[in-house]
């Protein structure tokens, strides 16, 4: 297994969802709670791997995304 430096392995996002899903598709409702997403204007963290990446790249239109450096 390939060590992944110490900045790496702590460095979180912070998702903001800040607009309804309404009107969406299904799939973009399922995006949205498979990032942890419950209530409009909740924030989570979540690790800043590919996978999450790619999970906020589709819902790019109704969440802000922070690192968890920036406050």
């Amino acid at each position: 297994m390939a060590k992944r430096s110490k900045a790496a392995a702590e460095s979180r996002l912070r998702i903001r969802w800040v607009r309804s899903a309404i009107g969406n598709p299904d799939r973009v409702r399922e995006t949205i709670r498979g990032l942890g997403l419950h209530r409009l204007h909740e924030v989570v963290e979540r690790p800043d791997t590919p996978a999450v990446r790619g999970m906020i790249d589709k819902v790019r239109h109704l969440v802000e995304v922070t690192t968890g450096t920036e406050q």
